[in-house]
């Protein structure tokens, strides 16, 4: 086994310890994993008109141009709290921004979940939230409806199913069906029959399989189960999707990093993370077959082949998963920061406006995306970022958020 990893994302927990452990300010919240570091504050705004996505990742400024590092001056302690799956990206821009461009501008993110995440965005007590899916319309309602509410696309990334099985050097093979029935616990041993018949000539131990799963709300969970539904008629009636599932086996761990850590640490053990966990801490991770009957390693390139000639609405909610595409991964997704279209001070929301133009406008910032074994977005998704990004407002709609505009 292989495994590519940056060398950025050393600060990355090993053997599950959390980030607040690691990094200074940080502030533990719902049993996440916490970073503070340097950033900018909330807000977002109307998109474009619905386009296809494509596979070449780059930046726009359009027409009238904002130079990237538009909120240099700006001064601003920052809150954000939501996904782990997208955390490592984020403390990465944060830290970037503020040594780089505005050394004035903190961020503190709370990695408690996407569902803790959409919480504090909903009561306003961060200036930003972060899901790996698309919030729902009871919850944009409950936040104060779409015309307050803006979601915005960062990056694409892979879940996958990360295994412990002692004695498995050769990549493990699976596909849907076979993973549903693990996670109904209807599949129990490793030398399963419908586990050898994926992998010929590999020796599966007689040994139960210790299933894990997410203990909080989680947008993992949500792409996870998002998937499974759609590959498994036993799945979606039994179970469904969403962020909170009613798990039928298995045991939970606390975020991304919960779960990495119950695997690495738990012989016969299997568990789903997003890539770059299991790349850093070192654990295995399964080629999945995907719907073109193709096995596919999880991966920068699968990642952003599962967004090619996806038709992507005006809000940006959209699922990747199970999608065409003989080398696109089948659990991908987009991942989300939360941001008030108009609601909010304008001594938060345009720091942190700013801030996000530099993330989306900047070649070291998405540059940093590859880094992290995350998949950048689409040159012509980017574009449209940079028109909702310029459409946001502050102090109750009076003035634009992003400099400049």
């Amino acid at each position: 086994m292989q495994f590519r990893f940056s060398q950025r994302a050393a600060w990355l927990p090993l053997f599950g310890i959390g980030l607040a452990a690691i990094l200074p300010l940080a502030a533990a919240c719902g049993g996440g994993s916490s970073s503070s570091t340097p950033t900018a504050g909330a807000s977002a705004a109307s998109s474009a008109s619905a386009t296809t996505a494509g596979s070449s990742p780059a930046t726009s400024t359009g027409s009238n141009p904002i130079p990237a590092d538009i909120g240099k001056s700006d001064h601003a302690q920052l809150t954000g709290a939501g996904a782990t799956f997208p955390q490592p990206v984020y403390q990465a821009w944060f830290d970037d921004y503020n040594s780089k461009v505005a050394s004035g501008v903190q961020v503190n993110y709370q990695g408690v979940g996407s569902g803790a995440g959409i919480q504090q965005f909903t009561s306003k007590t961060v200036d930003f939230g972060a899901s790996d899916v698309g919030m729902r319309d009871d919850q944009i309602t409950a936040a104060g409806g779409p015309g307050k509410v803006q979601l915005l696309p960062t990056v694409i990334g892979a879940v996958v199913l990360s295994y412990n099985v002692p004695g498995v050097n050769q990549d493990l093979k699976l596909d849907g069906p076979t993973v549903a029935n693990i996670y109904l616990g209807t599949i129990k041993k490793w030398d399963d029959p419908a586990l050898k018949a994926l992998n010929p000539g590999l020796s599966l131990p007689n040994k139960d399989i210790v299933v894990v799963h997410r203990a909080d709300s989680s947008g993992t969970s949500g792409v996870f189960t998002d998937y499974l539904s759609k590959v498994s008629p036993k799945w979606k009636d039994r179970v469904g999707s969403g962020t909170a599932p009613n798990w039928p086996v298995g045991q939970g761990g606390q975020g991304n990093p919960g779960v990495a850590n119950l695997v690495r640490n738990t012989p016969n053990s299997i568990g789903y993370v997003e890539l770059t966990y299991a790349l850093q801490n070192k654990i295995a991770f399964a080629d999945m077959k995907n719907k073109s009957e193709q096995f596919v390693k999880a991966s920068i390139e699968s990642a952003s082949a599962a967004a090619t000639g996806v038709t992507i609405p005006d809000d940006y909610r959209v699922s990747l998963t199970d999608v065409g595409g003989a080398d696109a991964y089948p659990i991908a997704t987009f991942t989300y920061l939360l941001l008030y279209k108009q609601d909010g001070k304008c001594s938060a929301q345009r720091p942190l406006a700013n801030l996000l133009w530099w993330a989306y406008n900047d070649s070291g910032a998405q540059a940093t995306i590859k880094q992290l074994n995350y998949a950048p977005l689409p040159a012509s998704l980017v574009s449209r970022v940079d028109t909702t990004l310029r459409s946001l407002k502050c102090d109750g709609g009076a003035k634009p958020s992003l400099g400049g505009s």
